[in-house]
């Protein structure tokens, strides 16, 4: 038997499940790049234990998007835990994964790597997926002193001070890198106020900090000191992890019915309309009007075939004089995709237009006219007709298959999404007569 199809899985951060003939988890992995880290398991030239025994047996692939690594860490844990694949548990190794604990239940807290939570009282923040960047971070804040908690590991408090032997034999209170609780050097409201620092740095407050680095280390590699430029380039890559947001409505591990059913649509669609890649991010445009006044246009993004709302876009449109549902296309799609040609920004998989065959081609003309190679599509309501660029026929697809519903999900967020943008407009116009 062959090996299944690949194409369908994004380059996208996120969780992948492995399934043989019958359905069931044969594995569970996570991914910054999904689509590089499925393939790696069927590549000839990598003989090791998984292309040798999981590849041949894998007949699907599902995956879940998530938002960062760290989300992704957290979900392939809490499934691997729910499902208990075979494979899993066959190269189990009892890896763990890094938290940052602020011993905020003693006297004088330190700031501690370790690899299992504890209901101690202290404060974790992770885990994270690498350790070598958030270990060199600490390290790096505690030499420069913008973290000033004391590094020993020793166990002192109000009640229990430490034995002066150790005192005296301690280095760091010898070369001052201490504030040295222990000695008396600093009080506990005065080193509280340290902590407190420490906390907000670990809840993700360094925007100065952020500042600093992308700074020195640009200066460090134009002096030619790549060495420190690549010490700075770790620091900014472990606030990055530090930043990372977790979705609280992160996927639960028993419910993988709507994450997997809103992947599998985007599958689907790819199959549905004869795409080359998965169209993984999705970008929807509609206009609103009321009597010809107050032109607006909106534009919604999908991820993983699930809403992507720091993402969308409203426009009030500049140039359109009157009811012209394709000259308002036209400029929506002319600013968006300009921007974002400008900046160099990703562009999107899919463009998806509320409308028909004019709606259509005036989308693409602008496009053409950016030198831009986007797949386009339309959605006409009255047949719920799908268009494609450069295809004369129109698609219909069956009711109820996902490809439709997802387009249709597009579609209607989309008219919301500007419908709400329009009836602000229409609120703040009749308060200003």
């Amino acid at each position: 038997m062959g090996t299944p199809d690949r194409s369908h899985v994004p380059h996208a951060c996120g969780v992948y499940l492995m399934r043989d003939s019958r359905g069931v988890i044969l594995y569970i992995g996570k991914a910054k790049d999904l689509f590089k880290r499925v393939a790696q398991y069927f590549n000839p030239n990598k003989p090791d234990l998984k292309n040798t025994h999981l590849a041949p047996l894998i007949r699907a692939i599902d995956y879940v998007a998530c938002g960062s690594e760290r989300e992704a860490l957290l979900l392939e844990r809490r499934l691997i835990r729910e499902h208990q694949p075979f494979f899993n548990a066959m190269w189990k190794d009892d890896k763990s994964y890094p938290y940052v604990k602020i011993t905020v239940q003693e006297d004088f807290p330190r700031i501690l790597l370790i690899r299992r939570k504890s209901r101690d009282g202290a404060l974790y923040f992770g885990p994270y997926p690498k350790v070598a960047p958030i270990k060199g971070l600490i390290d790096h804040v505690w030499k420069q002193k913008l973290l000033t908690l004391r590094p020993c590991r020793w166990e002192f408090g109000l009640d229990k001070p430490l034995d002066p032997r150790q005192r005296h034999s301690c280095l760091y209170l010898h070369t001052k890198d201490c504030p040295a609780p222990c000695a008396g050097h600093i009080g506990k409201e005065d080193y509280g106020r340290a902590v407190r620092d420490a906390v907000l740095f670990f809840s993700g407050r360094h925007g100065e900090l952020r500042r600093r680095f992308e700074a020195e280390m640009k200066k460090a590699s134009e002096e030619l000191e790549y060495e420190r430029a690549a010490r700075l380039r770790d620091n900014l890559e472990a606030l990055d992890q530090i930043n990372e947001r977790v979705r609280v409505r992160a996927v639960q591990a028993a419910d993988l019915a709507r994450p997997l059913a809103a992947s599998r649509s985007v599958t689907d669609l790819q199959a549905a309309l004869g795409l080359a890649a998965a169209p993984f991010h999705i970008e929807c445009f509609d206009v609103s009007h009321f009597q010809g006044r107050q032109m607006v246009a909106a534009m919604v993004c999908f991820r993983g075939g699930s809403p992507h709302k720091d993402h969308y876009r409203r426009f009030r449109l500049r140039s359109v004089a009157g009811i012209d549902d394709f000259a308002s296309i036209a400029e929506a799609v002319r600013r968006r995709y300009g921007r974002l040609q400008s900046e160099g920004a990703a562009l999107p998989d899919l463009v998806l237009i509320d409308g028909g065959k004019g709606q259509l081609a005036a989308a693409s003309a602008e496009l053409k006219a950016l030198k831009l190679r986007i797949p386009l599509a339309s959605l006409a309501k009255r047949m719920e007709e799908v268009f494609l660029h450069g295809k004369s026929d129109s698609i219909i697809l069956e009711r109820g298959r996902p490809a439709l519903q997802l387009l249709q999900r597009l579609r209607d967020e989309a008219h919301r999404f500007g419908v709400t943008y329009h009836r602000l407009l229409r609120g703040k116009e009749l308060l200003g007569s």
